[in-house]
C-alpha cells in the first residue's frame, strides 16, 4: 500500500469511522513534532498514517519503544516494569490492519500505565519496595482503564515509576529510585510527581501517551516540570477500578501526552461508568466524541483569567514572561481574555467547604477521610477475585507500608478493620465533602454564566522545577483547588527559560462535564503556541 500522508490519514479515519483531522488541516502542529527516523516522536495520527503507508509495523515500533525503555527509560528510572505481552499485542494489531479491522485510533499504539495500576501478567509494585516484596505475584486481571485500552487495541508496554503509593509530587520511588528530569543533564531537577515516569516516558518518546493519576496535581505537576500535556478530567469521568486507591473523593485519572489531540484520544477510550467505582459519573459516554478537535475553537471564546491563581509578586521574571506570552497567544488565536474574580478560588475553597457543611448541619467535610481510603483498599483486593476474608488479610499484610504514607489510617488493626466495612459512598465525612463540592461548583458555574465565560485560564504552577532534594518554593498553587471542585483541567506547555528548562504550563479549566470543551480550547492554544520541545536525551 502506497499512500500520501493526507490520503493515509483519510483512509485511516474511514477504516473505523473515526475522524482525526482538525479544521486547520490534519498535520497542523503535528508535523512540527514528527521525526522521520522515529515515529515514536510524532503523533498518533502520524504513526497510524505511516503504518498505512507501509513504512513500519506496530511490532517494529513497539520493539523500538521497548529498547528505548531499557536504555533511556532505565537511565532516567522512569520504568517500573515492562510487560511481556507487548510484542504479541503489536503483532495482533498488525494482523487487524491487514484485515482492515482496526478497532480504533489507539489500535497498535504503544502506551504506558502507572505503577499503581493492575495489569494482567505483572505484579503491582505501587513504586514501593515494601509493597513489591509483600505482593510479588502476577495478577490475573487488568484495572478497568488498562482493560479499556486493550479493548481499543492499544499495546501496553508496561508500567511507569511514581512516588510510593502515588502519594507525593517528586517522583521518588523506594522501588526504582528517583525519577530524573530528562531536561536536566545534571540529574538534579525533579520531574514532578507522582506520575513522574509517565510524564518522562511521554516526553522522551518511549510511548505516545501514559496513564496517570491526580489527587492534588500528580498529573499536572510532572506535565509542567517535563514540558508535556497533562490532564485531570472531570471527577468520576474515568472510573478507578483495579488501581491502588488514594483519596476516593479527590482521585482523578487521566492521560499524559505530547499533544492535546493524543491526550483526547486516550481519554476517549478511558471514559465511561463502571459499577465497581461507586463515585464514577453515571452520564453515558459515547466513544468517538473526542476524535476531532477544532483548531479554531479559541476564536471568539471568552476566557476568565483568575488573577489570584497567578501570584505575580512571587513569580520569577521568566515565569511571568512565559505566562504573559501564553495569554497573548490565546488573544492572537481570537480569544477574549479578561480578569475573573471567581467566587471560589484557591484562597477560600477550603473555608467555603467547611462553612457550607456547617450551614447544612453536616459533619465536617474531609477530603482525606480514613474510612474512605480503608474501604477502597479492601475493595481493590476484592476486585482481584479474593474472598472477603482473603482480601482483608491482604489489607492487613500491606497495612504498615501503606499507612506509612496514608498516615490518617489507624495504627490499631481492629480500628482499621472497622473502617474497611463502611462503603466509601456512605462515609459521612466524604458525603459532606461531596455536598460542599456541589455547592461550590454551583456558585462558580453561576458566576461563569453571568460573565459568559467558556473556561478559566491560569498557570498550572507559578514556578519551575526545583532540585529533587530541595524544598519547593513557598508559593501556593491552584492544584488542589481543581481536585476539590472536581473540575476538568488541561495543562499545556507554555514555554522555556533561558536554561532550556520548562518554565510554565497554561491550564484550561472548565466546569464538571466540560472535558471536550477544555480539550478543544487547549488544542487551539497549542496550534498557535507550538511550545512543546523534546528533551535532548
Amino acid at each position: 500500500m502506497s499512500l500520501s500522508r493526507r490520503d493515509a490519514l483519510r483512509y485511516f479515519g474511514a477504516l473505523f469511522a473515526f475522524p482525526l483531522t482538525t479544521r486547520n488541516g490534519p498535520w497542523a502542529f503535528a508535523s512540527d513534532l514528527c521525526m522521520a527516523d522515529d515515529p515514536l516522536r510524532g503523533t498518533i495520527a502520524q504513526y497510524q498514517a505511516g503504518r498505512l503507508r507501509g513504512e513500519y509495523t506496530a511490532l517494529e515500533v513497539t520493539l523500538r519503544a521497548l529498547a528505548q525503555c531499557r536504555t533511556t527509560g532505565a537511565r532516567l528510572r522512569a520504568v517500573d516494569v515492562l510487560a511481556e505481552t507487548a510484542a504479541a499485542e503489536a503483532r495482533r494489531s498488525d494482523a487487524r490492519l491487514r484485515a482492515k479491522a482496526l478497532r480504533g485510533p489507539l489500535d497498535g499504539v504503544p502506551l504506558f500505565a502507572k505503577s499503581i495500576y493492575d495489569m494482567e501478567g505483572t505484579s503491582t509494585s505501587a513504586s514501593s519496595a515494601d509493597w513489591a516484596r509483600l505482593f510479588p505475584g502476577r495478577l490475573r486481571r487488568d484495572a478497568i482503564e488498562v482493560e479499556r485500552l486493550r479493548a481499543a487495541g492499544a499495546v501496553l508496554l508496561g508500567k511507569t515509576a511514581a512516588d510510593d503509593f502515588a502519594y507525593r509530587g517528586n517522583g521518588t520511588s523506594s522501588f526504582t529510585g528517583q525519577v530524573l528530569n530528562p531536561h536536566d543533564a545534571a540529574g538534579l531537577k525533579t520531574p514532578g510527581g507522582s506520575s513522574a515516569g509517565s510524564a518522562v516516558a511521554v516526553a522522551c518518546g518511549m510511548a505516545f501517551c501514559a496513564l496517570g493519576t491526580d489527587d492534588g496535581g500528580s498529573n499536572r505537576i510532572p506535565a509542567q516540570f517535563t514540558g508535556v500535556v497533562g490532564m485531570k478530567p472531570t471527577f468520576g469521568l474515568v472510573p478507578r477500578s483495579g488501581v491502588i486507591p488514594t483519596w476516593p473523593v479527590l482521585d482523578t485519572h487521566g492521560p499524559l501526552a505530547r499533544t492535546v489531540a493524543d491526550a483526547a484520544l486516550m481519554l476517549d477510550a478511558l471514559a465511561g461508568h463502571d459499577a465497581d467505582d461507586g463515585l464514577a459519573r453515571r452520564t453515558a459516554w459515547r466513544r468517538g466524541v473526542l476524535g476531532t478537535l477544532d483548531g479554531a475553537t479559541l476564536r471568539g471564546a471568552r476566557l476568565g483569567f483568575v488573577e489570584v491563581h497567578a501570584p505575580r509578586a512571587q513569580m520569577t521574571a521568566e515565569c511571568l514572561q512565559v505566562l504573559d506570552a501564553a495569554l497573548a497567544d490565546c488573544a492572537t488565536a481570537g480569544a477574549i481574555v479578561e480578569s475573573f474574580a471567581a467566587p471560589v478560588d484557591r484562597t477560600n475553597y477550603r473555608d467555603r467547604f467547611a462553612a457550607d457543611a456547617k450551614a447544612r448541619g453536616d459533619v465536617a467535610p474531609n477530603a482525606n477521610s480514613p474510612a474512605s481510603t480503608a474501604n477502597a483498599l479492601l475493595r481493590y483486593f476484592r476486585r482481584q477475585g479474593l474472598s472477603a476474608s482473603d482480601a482483608l488479610a491482604a489489607v492487613q499484610q500491606g497495612h504498615a507500608p501503606f499507612r506509612a504514607f496514608y498516615d490518617v489510617l489507624p495504627t490499631d488493626w481492629k480500628a482499621m478493620v472497622a473502617l474497611t466495612r463502611q462503603p466509601y459512598e456512605r462515609d459521612t465525612a466524604a458525603v459532606s465533602f461531596l455536598a460542599s463540592r456541589a455547592q461550590a461548583v454551583a456558585a462558580l458555574a453561576q458566576s461563569m454564566h453571568d460573565r459568559h465565560l467558556d473556561a478559566m485560564v491560569y498557570p498550572t504552577m507559578p514556578f519551575k522545577a526545583p532540585d529533587a532534594l530541595q524544598a519547593w518554593p513557598d508559593v501556593r498553587t491552584p492544584l488542589g483547588y481543581g481536585n476539590w471542585l472536581g473540575l476538568p483541567e488541561v495543562s499545556v506547555p507554555a514555554g522555556y527559560g533561558a536554561d532550556g528548562f520548562p518554565a510554565g504550563n497554561l491550564s484550561f479549566v472548565g466546569l464538571p462535564g466540560d472535558d471536550a470543551k477544555v480539550l478543544a480550547l487547549a488544542h487551539a492554544y497549542e496550534q498557535v503556541s507550538k511550545r512543546f520541545r523534546a528533551p535532548a536525551v
